[in-house]
């Protein structure tokens, strides 16, 4: 199996990670937007897995159905990570933090996969998920500063004068 494939593969399997951390962590919150965050991002991360699988032309997989499906990959950094802050009690700033992290990771490998592949259909799948992935990152920092009672973006300006 070819390096960009190998990559294809990993990156389906990296997207279920994420998608199954945020519909995890979603269970554990109180606050009703972060729950809502959390289960806008996982729909995010499934339809970011789906565009993996559609790259990846190998016959080793199920159907994204029963991929997407299937039972959480607890060893994933992801998902050992997130066990572990539920296990010293998890709550929204730490699932954010978490999260946060998480994303900044995954957008960095993906941009330097994107670079790196020389076919151009591939290398665009991966170009736009890194741009989706910023987007989770300045969301879940959007809803970090709500749920820490920090100025929001959108009100920067009643709060700073020139």
């Amino acid at each position: 199996m070819s390096d960009v494939q190998n990559a294809l593969k990993r990156s389906v399997q990296t997207e279920k990670n994420a998608m199954n951390y945020y519909q995890i962590a979603a269970k554990h919150m109180k606050d009703v937007g972060a729950i809502k965050t959390f289960e806008l991002l996982a729909r995010e991360e499934r339809d970011h897995a789906k565009q993996f699988f559609d790259s990846y032309d190998g016959d080793d997989m199920p159907s994204f159905e029963d991929f997407i499906n299937a039972p959480p990959e607890n060893e994933s950094d992801w998902l050992s990570d997130l066990e572990k802050a539920i296990a010293s009690g998890l709550n929204e700033r730490k699932a954010m933090e978490l999260a946060l992290e998480k994303e900044k990771k995954l957008e960095e490998s993906l941009r330097e996969m994107a670079g790196k592949v020389s076919d151009p259909k591939v290398a665009a799948v991966f170009e736009a998920n890194a741009k989706s992935t910023h987007n989770h990152y300045v969301i879940i920092e959007s809803e970090f500063a709500r749920l820490m009672g920090m100025v929001h973006e959108t009100d920067i300006d009643t709060f700073v004068r020139e």
